[in-house]
């Protein structure tokens, strides 16, 4: 069985992470939902190996979602099969139902999001999974909570863990992670990403998401004239002072 060579670094960080917000524990089944790209592929290694060597027990299977068209998952699959991580597909209709609910020209990122989250949840249910791991890390917080503060007009980002409404518990696990950790694990372990090819957008008549892009840049240039902006954002994130904000008591 091969073993991915993972930083100490980047596992210390999972571990506190993992206490501070008390992600898995004993007897937890968890269902991690991997797309095959970076950060999900590089969070079923650290979880695989936190499997081996934690002083609690807990149950770990790696599912891919499939939009029903046509994807090969076939190199993921035996990638899996190596490192014995376990692995399975979850078919779903996604791609025949966007054809129906989305309209030309318009941008749907959300709507793939929200059936690939929900076809989680349901193999979640199905499989007896207490637990869904998503491969969030802490750039995307930080680009969620920018994006939500500049379009939307809420202060908002993403958390640790949070139930679900069918009582699943969400969790993740690299949210502390920053993402150019996760890049150099991928390059270092040579992981056989899964890339654009899957991506339901590149079969549409479809306008791209902007926000996401442009707001990456921005914050790529406030980090190159303060490189301790993710540190402070960091900190923020963890003493936020609710009553400074136009907040109503009710």
């Amino acid at each position: 069985m091969k073993k991915a060579k993972l930083s100490k670094k980047l596992l210390r960080i999972v571990g506190r992470t993992n206490a501070k917000y008390s992600l898995i524990g004993e007897g937890d089944r968890v269902l991690l939902g991997l797309s095959g790209g970076k950060d999900s592929l590089t969070l079923a290694h650290i979880l695989s190996h936190v499997q081996k060597v934690a002083p609690f027990k807990f149950e770990l299977k790696a599912v891919c979602v499939s939009y029903g068209m046509g994807e090969d998952f076939s190199n993921l699959k035996h990638h899996c099969l190596e490192y014995d991580i376990p692995f399975e597909i979850y078919e779903t209709e996604t791609f025949e139902l966007a054809k129906e609910k989305i309209r030309k020209n318009s941008s749907f990122c959300s709507f793939f999001s929200r059936m690939r989250r929900g076809a989680l949840y349901s193999a979640a249910l199905k499989g007896g999974y207490n637990k869904v791991a998503l491969g969030h890390h802490f750039d995307d917080a930080v680009e969620s909570f920018f994006m939500n503060f500049m379009y939307n007009g809420a202060l908002r980002s993403l958390p640790p863990k949070y139930k679900a409404s069918n009582g699943l518990e969400v969790i993740r696990p690299l949210i502390l992670v920053r993402e150019r950790q996760l890049i150099d694990c991928a390059k270092v372990n040579e992981f056989p990403l899964v890339g654009d090819e899957a991506c339901p957008a590149f079969r549409f008549d479809i306008k791209m998401p902007h926000a996401r892009a442009a707001t990456k840049k921005l914050l790529k240039e406030m980090e190159e004239s303060n490189h301790d902006l993710f540190i402070s954002l960091k900190a923020a994130f963890e003493h936020i002072h609710l009553d400074s904000f136009l907040c109503s008591d009710s």
